[in-house]
């Protein structure tokens, strides 16, 4: 590893994905009312990236039936990057009306997963990937298009997912228009040798546009995930207040790395992130009362900051 993979003056952007990821696995809805409070909450501790939403039907995923409210308000806050999951062209085609900066779209690299949560094969979902990248530039729309890769360490649907496979669809998706690749363990297989692995292989394919890493706690190994691929060069990272989140094809996951955790993670090895974890753990105290009942995860929250910190950004 270069000498610069361990630098520890780079700041860390961590991109709050709880009011979409975290949001859409529980059978509640969160009003929009708390929702803007999230939103506000976040942006006063220092989050300057959010995954708002998800542009779905909302007959399957009422609880986000409000993104395009909820882009409108975060499109208000100075300095904010606002992006929105799109499953597919009519999703992108709403992205591109709400005027989000970013739209996501996850590329499954089981064959078994994708067919379950997209009901596409792999390569289709990439074909989506060019008619979205088409109706932009048609737009001449300057929404970015990210693809995230799930599933990439393994599945619990199909298992073994090849590294090879991950790679293919990499490639593939570039060339159909990605501008920016995320991989992604969402049921929490990865282990922080694969994690290094993987993420060097694909940065030999991808770049610098290999931008992201979205990790699961699944198996209490997400922190020790997202260090292993800071170390590869990641600096970009998914997170989720208080845990939430999972997938519904990973029954007894316990949801996302949480962003006060993996703030602390960064903070402790002096690589700065413009966090300030008292707002950040005044925030998870007030999502607690708003989901009253549902299970939050983390650690920071329970034990505090060690004295030798200060809780401001």
């Amino acid at each position: 590893m270069t000498p610069s993979t361990f630098d520890t003056a780079l700041p860390v952007t961590v991109r709050e994905v709880g009011l979409r990821d975290g949001l859409q696995i529980l059978a509640r809805t969160l009003p929009t009312a708390d929702k803007l409070q999230w939103l506000h909450g976040a942006y006063r501790a220092g989050l300057r990236e959010l995954e708002v939403g998800s542009f779905v039907p909302p007959k399957l995923m009422p609880q986000l039936a409000d993104t395009s409210e909820i882009v409108e308000r975060a499109l208000e806050l100075p300095g904010l990057t606002v992006s929105v999951l799109v499953p597919n062209l009519k999703g992108a085609e709403r992205a591109i009306d709400s005027g989000a900066h970013a739209m996501l779209l996850p590329l499954s690299a089981s064959h078994a997963h994708s067919l379950a949560n997209l009901r596409k094969a792999p390569d289709e979902a990439v074909d989506e990937v060019a008619r979205m990248r088409d109706l932009r530039d048609a737009r001449a729309s300057h929404c970015a298009i990210e693809v995230g890769v799930s599933t990439a360490f393994g599945c619990t649907i199909q298992g073994r997912v090849e590294p090879d496979e991950v790679l293919r669809l990499i490639e593939r998706a570039l060339a159909a228009g990605a501008e920016r690749i995320g991989l992604a363990d969402t049921v929490g297989y990865a282990d922080p040798l694969a994690v290094n692995r993987l993420f060097t292989q694909a940065r030999g394919v991808a770049g610098d546009r290999l931008s992201c890493a979205h990790f699961h706690d699944t198996r209490g190994l997400g922190l020790a995930n997202v260090f292993a691929a800071w170390q590869t060069g990641v600096r970009r990272f998914d997170a989720c207040l208080g845990g939430l989140g999972g997938c519904p094809h990973a029954p007894g996951a316990s949801g996302n790395v949480a962003t006060e955790d993996v703030a602390y993670l960064f903070a402790s090895m002096g690589v700065p992130t413009g966090l300030a974890f008292d707002r950040l753990l005044a925030l998870r105290a007030s999502l607690a009362g708003w989901l009253a009942g549902e299970p939050l995860h983390g650690s920071l929250w329970r034990a505090g900051l060690p004295k030798t910190m200060s809780a401001a950004a």
